[in-house]
């Protein structure tokens, strides 16, 4: 039902767009063409535009039934070839990014696992790691590694040595997540009685340390299904950027040729590379378990030690301040005012941080662009906790929609708000918000599995205590500290697509400053004047950090049980 509604829902872009599609498809055909009246008529006539979406979307459904996936409107060319090239190259590109992914998280949580708990270095580092955007790290990969020392070929896709800095660039970042993640689960499978009883019994720590390992997999599959599915479809900046023939590609430059035929054959490849691997996430956590979620075998981890409440908040409190110190400096000055004479001028004492290519000055645009950056990005956060938390607590109905927005590039989704809103602020929060839920529903419905499957909630039923009361009394203060903390340390993420979304003008329009659009206009000029993209990178990284040690201190003080 899910796929079905997108695909309606995609196949209805031209219209939602209130833009003459045939106009668009001519453009696309011959962009040197007039568009006159005789050339448009013959394109609606070709391809039934005046049928209307239903009747276009039904007849490319019932092509699909018999596995056609139709005609490009623009080569006229089929299109499952294309669409499953473009497939063939994004899992290729995925594979060796999630093999990056998975050395960076091991990495991050090795000490951890054999030393017995978590560090904060590691966690810290996870967390920066997290909030670099992936087409920055491409840019300065490119420059560093192509450009300057000629290691690595710059563009395209005809060898494998095309593939190193495309899956640096992706899975540098998706490590750090899942080692993040890692890294919050193993103190808690470190606190389980049945570690001090073989510790007490003088098993080897290689064998502990395995044990812990295969005890906190099972949670972190699905999040690995999360990533897995976002390094093929939502590495759109990565593969535009690297010159990639991937899917994420082809769907955004279908979308906005308005390919209808295109566009819906390469979400029904990523719904069905979404479903799969959700199928396969499934049969291996439950592979992993083994009989404990059927035997009540599975004890929740008692309550992390809490320091004192001064000491839990001294961090966060001194990275937001910093941040907010940055913000009220330039909340004084003009972001809008352009001086030509000073264009890339470096930090000085009226301009802390630099100006731009057009002499604006950068604290300014940092502060200003905070207000809507950053203040959207925590709106969209609690609001997709809320929605994440009440959808994993009926996976049966929601986990197909959760995968399969997972799946669809968040840029495919700001060109269908766009098209219904407009670019806008309020459209790229929408658009980031219709796929940031999935995550944390997908992480609460794994662990609300395995607290049910617990002892103590098998007792409760025993009891005669009703679902709702186990959920609201049992379940939920034992999964929503690791889920709050997981939508915490996803803000920065979340900023970082309302920034794509305004990088690729989806978002705020110019010249209203945004920290996304500081770095598209920072972009060209990285090696002329590297602290202009460096103004929003750091704010990023400040932000990323503050995430962290915030998220922290909430588990703290939520980690109770009654």
């Amino acid at each position: 039902m899910a796929v079905l509604a997108l695909v309606a829902l995609v196949g209805a872009l031209p219209w939602l767009s209130r833009r003459d599609p045939a106009r668009s498809i001519l453009r696309a055909r011959d962009g040197e063409r007039d568009p006159d009246p005789a050339a448009l008529a013959a394109i609606r006539e070709q391809l039934r535009l005046d049928d209307g979406p239903l009747a276009l979307s039904g007849r490319w459904l019932v092509g699909l039934a018999r596995g056609d996936l139709g005609l490009s409107w623009v080569s006229g060319r089929p299109v499952a070839p294309a669409v499953w090239s473009a497939l063939g190259v994004s899992l290729t590109l995925m594979g060796a990014a999630l093999a990056v992914a998975l050395a960076v998280a091991a990495l991050l949580v090795l000490r951890g696992l054999w030393r017995g708990g978590s560090t904060q270095r590691g966690g810290a580092l996870g967390a920066a790691l997290t909030s670099v955007p992936e087409f920055l790290l491409g840019t300065a990969l490119l420059l560093v590694v192509a450009v300057w020392l000629r290691w690595a070929p710059p563009f395209g896709w005809s060898g494998p040595e095309h593939v190193v800095l495309p899956a640096l660039a992706m899975g540098i970042p998706a490590g750090g997540l899942l080692g993040r993640l890692a890294d919050d689960a193993i103190p808690g499978a470190f606190r389980e009685p049945w570690v001090r009883t073989w510790t007490a019994s003088g098993l080897p720590r290689r064998t502990i340390a395995y044990g812990v390992l295969r005890r906190c997999l099972p949670a972190l599959f699905p999040q690995l299904t999360i990533v897995v599915v976002g390094l093929t479809g939502g590495a759109v900046a990565v593969e535009v950027l690297f010159a990639i023939p991937g899917l994420g590609r082809l769907a955004l430059g279908a979308a906005a040729a308005q390919d209808l035929p295109l566009v819906q054959g390469a979400v029904l490849a990523l719904a069905l590379l979404a479903g799969g691997a959700g199928v396969l996430a499934a049969a291996v956590q439950r592979l992993a378990l083994g009989p404990a979620l059927e035997a009540a075998g599975l004890q929740p981890p008692p309550p992390a030690a809490r320091p004192a409440d001064r000491a839990a908040w001294l961090v966060p409190a001194v990275l937001g301040g910093l941040l907010l110190t940055a913000v009220l400096a330039g909340l004084s000055r003009d972001p809008t005012h352009v001086d030509t004479t000073l264009r890339l001028a470096a930090p000085d004492w009226d301009a802390p941080l630099g100006r731009d290519a057009l002499g604006r000055d950068l604290l300014a645009r940092l502060g200003h662009g905070a207000l809507r950056t950053v203040g959207i990005a925590a709106a969209v956060s609690a609001a997709a906790l809320a929605v994440g938390v009440a959808a994993g607590l009926v996976p049966g109905l929601t986990r197909g929609a959760a995968e399969l927005a997972n799946a669809v590039p968040p840029v495919l989704v700001g060109l269908l708000t766009a098209a219904a809103l407009g670019p806008s602020s309020g459209g790229a929060a929408v658009a980031v918000a219709a796929t940031a839920w999935a995550p944390l529903a997908l992480h609460i419905a794994d662990l609300v599995r395995e607290e049910l499957a617990s002892g103590y909630v098998q007792a409760c039923r025993m009891l005669g205590a009703s679902r709702i009361r186990i959920l609201a009394t049992h379940v939920l203060p034992g999964v929503l500290p690791p889920v709050a903390r997981h939508a915490v340390l996803r803000l920065p993420g979340v900023a970082l697509a309302i920034a794509s979304l305004g990088f690729v003008g989806l978002g705020a329009q110019p010249p209203t400053p945004e920290w996304g659009r500081i770095l598209a206009e920072a972009m060209p000029y990285v090696e002329r004047a590297p602290w202009a993209p460096l103004t929003a990178a750091g704010a990023l990284a400040l932000l990323g950090a503050f995430a962290l040690a915030a998220s922290t201190a909430v588990s703290w003080r939520a980690s109770g049980r009654p």
